[in-house]
């Protein structure tokens, strides 16, 4: 059974290209998919935000200007939430894409009491296109749309199994830290969320769970409240 009622979860778009780095690997995004379907049916009503960096890393790229590479960005999270809804579709669990700004029939203009009808009748709503706006990445999107849809949670999966001291792949002696608090996060500069992202949810007192997608079944564990990743409390 679910431990929440209605969460967003944040998912990295390289997550989802397994080991190419770019693009989708279909295996990981059905079992992805297979998992949001198992915690709608428990009865969980379900957000998503995806990255956008297995297509675009604008932030890299000096050359360009900001604000045009932030646009790509928007586009490209655009096009990681339709392939997802398809596989959704295809396993089916209903899915729909909502857009900050209008992107004629494909997607639908969010709308927060659209949103809440759409999960309310166990379809899963993709929030696409970040804020709509540059110089806001998509954690900072994740956390608006967390708070603005009162979710009990916002879940982030990503290629670690939680917040570290220091990065683990170069420090054995790394500390996992199995509880935080935002106020932790920005005062000690941990890097695994943006800044922005930790204090909305801190001043909103939204708590935020960073959790490992590589592991089995973890999206379906951790939202059955199994103690996995670390906890920031807010």
């Amino acid at each position: 059974m679910s431990s929440y009622k209605r969460v967003l979860i944040k998912l990295s778009g390289e997550a989802l290209s397994g080991t190419k780095g770019y693009g989708f690997d279909y295996d990981i995004v059905n079992s992805v998919v297979k998992q949001l379907k198992t915690v709608v049916e428990q009865g969980t009503e379900l957000a998503i935000v995806i990255g956008g960096g297995n297509f675009w890393r604008g932030r890299t790229d000096n050359k360009m200007d900001r604000t045009k590479s932030d646009q790509i960005g928007m586009l490209a999270t655009v096009m990681n939430s339709l392939y997802v809804a398809e596989v959704c579709r295809a396993n089916g669990l209903n899915a729909v894409v909502q857009t900050p700004f209008q992107i004629g029939t494909i997607t639908e203009l969010f709308s927060k009491d659209s949103a809440l009808e759409h999960m309310k009748n166990k379809t899963v709503v993709f929030f696409a296109g970040g804020t709509g706006h540059p110089y806001f990445s998509t954690d900072t999107g994740a956390a608006l749309r967390g708070c603005e849809i009162e979710a009990d949670v916002l879940l982030f999966a990503k290629n670690i199994d939680g917040v570290y001291d220091s990065d683990p792949k170069f420090n054995p002696n790394a500390k996992k830290f199995t509880e935080l608090t935002g106020k932790d996060i920005i005062e000690k500069q941990l890097k695994v969320i943006d800044t922005a992202a930790a204090s909305l949810c801190m001043d909103q007192h939204l708590d935020i769970l960073i959790f490992p997608l590589n592991f089995e079944n973890s999206i379906i564990d951790v939202i059955s409240g199994k103690n996995i990743g670390t906890i920031i409390k807010n």
